[in-house]
């Protein structure tokens, strides 16, 4: 899977003098949703449900990150995507937890929850960001200050956290469906995951004669290159092995697998 990363401020909403009167004082967003940044949740799964695209899940590190983000807005503002010595936006978010292949988000400042979510709607890079398939979960977080609401939304396609067995498991099912054995003896695929190149020599029995590796955020479906290769008829068995990824990466959740042909 591609890694995606969109940020869209706003800069202003109209009609700021509508604000709440009374400054509240900063919460955290978790378990039960401060109503504001609740309504912001269930406005944007609405508008999704009306697009066809699905609802979003709630997220409680996405919504801790979007949070912390939301205190630098309304402490320090105007309001901006990273702040003098903030982490970036994939960086923030998996520094609490947050384990995605996609990452999204949209700030604001405006008078009402309601006023955030149609501005958000009415421009073309927050709705994308609002209403994008390739998202299923949500942080939200808003703060009041200075007579206004400062709203972050953290949006991401989330990355389960598997064991390298469970990883293995995973790919051999897809790799089932085209009739090769899986081996089960995973050791010379760990290896091979573990390197750059070349293919490891077998101990006993045949040498692989195909290795392909690769990095990605989720597991449901085999790289075209690999399936080109099963599609063959050519080979009768596989083994299957994870590693951890590689750096690359940077902030983004992947798998790294390894799968050999013989």
């Amino acid at each position: 899977m591609t890694m995606v990363w969109r940020r869209f401020l706003l800069a202003a909403i109209p009609a700021l003098a509508a604000a709440l009167a009374a400054v509240q004082a900063c919460s955290q967003i978790s378990g039960n949703l401060e109503p504001e940044a609740r309504q912001v949740f269930v406005l944007a799964n609405e508008a999704r449900i009306q697009a066809g695209v699905g609802r979003l899940d709630w997220d409680p590190a996405l919504a801790q990150a979007a949070f912390r983000h939301c205190l630098r807005m309304a402490e320090e503002g105007p309001i901006s995507h990273q702040y003098p010595g903030e982490p970036d936006l994939g960086a923030r978010t998996a520094q609490a937890g947050a384990h995605f292949s996609v990452i999204e988000e949209n700030v604001a400042v405006g008078p009402t929850a309601d006023a955030i979510h149609e501005e958000w709607m009415q421009s073309p890079g927050h709705r994308a960001n609002l209403l994008s398939p390739e998202v299923d979960r949500v942080g939200v977080a808003v703060v009041a200050a200075r007579g206004a609401l400062y709203a972050v939304a953290d949006y991401s396609r989330g990355v389960e956290q598997l064991s390298p067995a469970e990883v293995e498991a995973r790919v051999a099912a897809l790799l089932r469906v085209s009739g090769v054995t899986i081996l089960q003896d995973p050791s010379s695929a760990r290896w091979a995951c573990a390197t750059d190149e070349g293919i490891p020599q077998a101990p006993a029995g045949p040498m692989a004669r195909f290795v392909m590796r690769w990095q990605a955020g989720d597991l449901d479906r085999l790289p075209q290159a690999l399936s080109e290769k099963l599609a063959s008829g050519n080979f009768r068995a596989a083994a299957v092995g994870s590693c951890p990824a590689q750096v690359a990466q940077g902030s983004f959740s992947a798998y790294r697998v390894a799968v050999l042909l013989y």
